[in-house]
């Protein structure tokens, strides 16, 4: 896993991410809990995250080939990501407003493009 920093970057930035989509309250703009009550979504969002990290981290800890195959998909999804937070923007209760907000949300797609580029492209 060393070998590949740029990886290590985005998904560090991922997931102080997530802290940050706590703070922002980030479960009131996705479709699937948008629509529940504030404490229900809140509950909803944090207990979502606990297989979907388990899952990375067993998932990124296994034989190589499991790991490079997550890395990758992590990799297009760090940066299909940055494009839903420029689609959601406008939306009224989107709360990452903060240049912070954005060095997560912007180191998270662009460190995962270099390494997609580093490893997969060139």
């Amino acid at each position: 896993m060393n070998e590949y920093p740029f990886f290590l970057l985005a998904f560090a930035c991922l997931i102080i991410h997530e802290m940050d989509a706590v703070r922002c309250h980030e479960w009131r703009v996705l479709p699937i809990t948008s629509w529940m009550d504030d404490r229900v979504g809140f509950h909803v969002f944090m207990c979502l995250h606990l297989p979907l990290f388990v899952w990375l981290l067993w998932a990124l800890s296994g034989s190589t080939e499991r790991a490079r195959v997550t890395m990758e998909g992590l990799d297009i999804f760090m940066i299909v990501h940055v494009l839903l937070h420029i689609l959601f923007i406008r939306h009224p209760k989107y709360e990452f407003k903060t240049v912070m907000s954005w060095v997560w949300i912007m180191g998270a797609g662009l460190a995962g493009a270099i390494d997609f580029a580093i490893t997969r492209i060139g």
